[in-house]
């Protein structure tokens, strides 16, 4: 068993608009973060993970992710799976509960067109 402490926690910017708040549980297989997005993250292109998997839990708010060039709308309460090499951009006013497997690392992380 792991608890990780709220003051435990990284807190680092994606952009003024994406903060993440990530909970390093030293566990190279799932790691967990809650992220507000307040606008649109990317602000141009798409984002893509090459080795995570994602699932992400609307923790409140509302929004939309737009994977592979489909728009889906969300709501709290909602969940959605983004596979690895997926593109995806978020837009709205949200906080997420985002989950990756195996953890996420900033070097597999990239944006693209």
């Amino acid at each position: 068993m792991k608890i990780m402490l709220k003051n435990q926690s990284i807190e680092r910017k994606n952009s003024d608009l994406c903060i993440v708040t990530e909970y390093p549980m030293e566990n190279k297989g799932i790691d967990f973060a809650v992220v507000r997005i307040n606008g649109q993250y990317p602000a141009e292109k798409c984002a893509v993970n090459q080795k995570c998997t994602e699932i992400v839990y609307v923790q409140s708010g509302s929004g939309e992710v737009i994977v592979n060039g489909e728009k889906n709308f969300l709501n709290e309460g909602d969940l959605i799976l983004i596979e690895a090499g997926e593109k995806f951009v978020w837009k709205g006013n949200m906080t997420l509960c985002i989950s990756c497997r195996p953890a996420f690392c900033v070097e597999q992380h990239q944006i693209i067109d």
